[in-house]
């Protein structure tokens, strides 16, 4: 079967799964659970198998998205729960289906992020992150395939929003995917550099869903 896809989450312990030792572990569980992925053709055979996004270690995400191929047509009803089954936990497959547009076409990603605070005041900080997160331009210095260089992130912020929870920023934001990539932990390594008073003593993000250029959701 071709243009297959995956929806699943990838929470709890299994974000600390690195991007090639997951896709060893979905390579196994299709086996363990009886399906027949396709491999290319050539010297160095693989398995037809490829994620949208790559996650970093340590960010959950419940709306993973996985294209891959098998050699036989299967039930996609059952799939999802038959492969969970031989997955590790943390690893849960929420829909198996057809797909009919290209991971490229996917371009925003909604993620929520918690900004943790051990001895600052958690309510008079999320005002100043409002505020610095509603500047026209944020320029940073990141890493890039030209070495280390200047990137105004920016316009890769669709929409931000911060509340207060207990000790902790929540913060809600929609994000570019892809062209340009912002991961997520920039958006607290930017006050690191520009504004280190608020910045958070630990952040972690979750992925909530994806969108396409116009906001629709992306499947």
């Amino acid at each position: 079967m071709d243009k297959l896809r995956l929806r699943f989450k990838k929470t709890g312990r299994a974000v600390y799964i690195s991007h090639l030792d997951l896709m060893q572990t979905l390579q196994r569980g299709f086996f363990r659970a009886g399906y027949a992925l396709k491999y290319s053709e050539g010297f160095n055979p693989h398995p037809l198998i490829s994620i949208a996004l790559p996650l970093s270690v340590g960010t959950a995400s419940e709306c993973e998205l996985m294209d891959f191929r098998l050699k036989e047509d299967v039930d996609l009803a059952e799939l999802p729960a038959r492969l969970t089954a031989a997955l590790p936990e943390g690893i849960e497959i929420l829909e198996a289906y057809e797909f009919t547009r290209k991971a490229a076409e996917l371009k925003w990603l909604r993620v929520r992020g918690v900004f943790e605070y051990d001895e600052r005041d958690a309510a008079a900080i999320c005002g100043a992150l409002r505020s610095f997160y509603a500047r026209e331009s944020i320029v940073i210095t990141k890493k890039t395939k030209r070495g280390m260089g200047e990137t105004d992130i920016r316009p890769a912020i669709r929409e931000i929003a911060f509340s207060v929870e207990g000790k902790d920023v929540a913060l809600e934001a929609v994000i570019s995917a892809q062209e340009p990539t912002l991961n997520p932990d920039l958006l607290a390594d930017a006050l690191r550099q520009l504004q280190p008073e608020i910045a958070p003593d630990f952040a972690k993000f979750t992925r909530l869903e994806t969108y396409g250029k116009e906001m629709e959701l992306f499947r």
